[in-house]
């Protein structure tokens, strides 16, 4: 389950929320002046995500040396073609 807690409450309740997060599995999104500013996720999940990240930072990396001497418009015709490409082969396998 998805909770939302203001900073202050975060504080004067770190320990009931941190027991939410590891033993129910919820996540707990923190606002500040009702702006969400931060959550907090097991540590499982963070793991994950940074991973994912990581993942991400690396392939745009190389993205951006394939495409580094091709001219922005074609760099994002093909990528776009690319992405339609495997939106589609997912919805058959669905």
């Amino acid at each position: 389950m998805k909770r939302e807690a203001s900073a202050m409450a975060v504080r004067q309740n770190l320990g009931e929320l941190l027991n939410h997060v590891q033993y129910r599995g919820d996540s707990v999104v923190v606002t500040k002046d009702g702006k969400p500013v931060a959550a907090l996720v097991d540590y499982p999940l963070y793991e994950r995500i940074r991973r994912l990240r990581e993942s991400f930072d690396r392939l745009t990396e190389q993205l951006g040396r394939v495409y580094d001497k091709v001219p922005a418009d074609q760099a994002q015709k093909e990528i776009d073609e690319a992405v339609k490409h495997v939106r589609a082969a997912r919805r058959r396998r669905r």
